[in-house]
């Protein structure tokens, strides 16, 4: 059983799964944190264990996740395991009454996400999933703003109302919609990706998980109906029909390039505008009260004297600086600098908060389940080339 918490004592967490999202992401922001400390990690291969205690010094490495969680000085699951994992490591940590936070997507069937909601919710235990964005500082205000505009808009004085006495009642007047465009280049992609027995649904699922997610929390509302194109595993389009009336887009083209931003974000309701632009900059139109743009610091920045102004501008400078690098010394890898903070260390940090009792739930098992439905409600549109109802969605 998990040992009675003192707030005055760090997290003890066993990682579970130590590939490489797990060694550049989960791993050393446990290390740098001061809520949690790394006390075991669990891996099958030898040579990445060996690196878990070298490079970032796990007391404990182990090859089974069992006595990991048996072990009564860990605190608390970080599972970064493949998803055919996930249920049974989420159901002893239940059993043990141990905290999980668990990398997305949930599962990777319909029959699994279920199980997993109801041994969540039967044991009670304290449980995120890795919806990282929901954690990012820029999508944190972004969301902010945007439920406050929603919720309390005010009247805007310059908007024009032409012909104001002749204009009809709409019943979706002010209702929000919301543009997500993806770019990315497939060409980076790891080998598990194209393995139908490690994913089957390909990035319709673990990928658009994401997405899905993101516009269920900015819209709080209840997605009704999705309608879905692919071609493929690359280019893929999602429409999301909400109970209020309210659209998502999501578009996705894999066939892009690293070297410009990846994320946009667009809403739009009640006369108002905001754009999150890869998670640099926040920008707003029509919504009182709220800046025009927000700009937000970069991480790992290896050019600090190039693109001095920040935000998206600064960064594309940042970005051609070091493709240039990369291209002169035929080293691909260089062209990594200056990344968007997209709330991986931020999403552990609260949901640390959340175990020790004063922080709000970071992305519970609801919350996880419905982003996971939608996706499956687009896989299954896609195939079927038809609008499928999310009441379609179920074991």
């Amino acid at each position: 059983m998990m040992r009675k918490l003192n707030q005055n004592e760090s997290l003890r967490v066993a990682v579970v799964g130590c590939g490489s999202v797990a060694r550049a992401q989960h791993i050393p922001n446990i290390v740098r944190s001061s809520k949690m400390e790394l006390h075991t990690c669990v891996d099958l291969n030898d040579d990445v264990l060996a690196k878990c205690r070298e490079v970032f010094g796990a007391k404990h490495i182990r090859k089974n996740f069992e006595d990991a969680i048996a072990d009564p000085e860990v605190d608390m699951i970080c599972l970064a395991a493949t998803e055919k994992l996930r249920l049974p490591v989420i159901r002893l940590a239940a059993e043990a009454g141990k905290p999980v936070y668990v990398e997305k997507p949930l599962a990777r069937t319909l029959e699994e996400m279920s199980e997993i909601q109801r041994v969540v919710r039967a044991s009670g235990i304290p449980f995120c999933v890795g919806h990282n964005r929901r954690a990012s500082p820029a999508m944190v205000d972004a969301q902010r703003i945007f439920r406050q505009h929603m919720e309390h808009p005010k009247p805007n004085p310059w908007r024009w109302i032409r012909e104001a006495e002749l204009l009809p009642s709409l019943p979706d007047n002010g209702v929000p919609s919301v543009s997500v465009r993806i770019n990315d280049d497939w060409y980076s992609w790891k080998g598990w990706v194209f393995d139908k027995a490690q994913a089957p649904h390909g990035p319709m699922l673990f990928e658009m998980t994401h997405f899905t997610d993101v516009c269920n929390w900015f819209l709080e509302d209840a997605p009704v109906e999705v309608t879905a194109v692919e071609t493929g595993m690359l280019n893929m389009a999602v429409i999301v029909r909400y109970q209020s009336g309210a659209l998502a887009t999501i578009v996705i083209g894999n066939n892009g390039t690293m070297g410009y931003c990846k994320e946009l974000y667009e809403l739009m309701g009640n006369g108002g505008y905001l754009a999150v632009d890869h998670m640099l900059e926040v920008r707003t139109a029509g919504i009182d009260g709220a800046p025009a743009k927000i700009m937000y610091p970069m991480q790992h920045d290896l050019h600090p004297q190039i693109g001095l102004e920040g935000g998206v501008s600064g960064w594309l400078a940042k970005k051609q600086a070091a493709c240039a690098e990369a291209a002169a010394a035929h080293d691909p890898l260089l062209q990594f600098t200056a990344e968007p903070d997209k709330g991986h260390a931020h999403a552990l940090e609260r949901f640390a908060d959340q175990i020790f009792g004063h922080g709000p739930e970071v992305c519970g098992i609801d919350s996880a389940v419905l982003a996971t439905k939608v996706a499956f409600a687009a896989i299954r549109s896609a195939h079927e080339k038809r609008p499928v109802l999310l009441t379609e969605i179920v074991p």
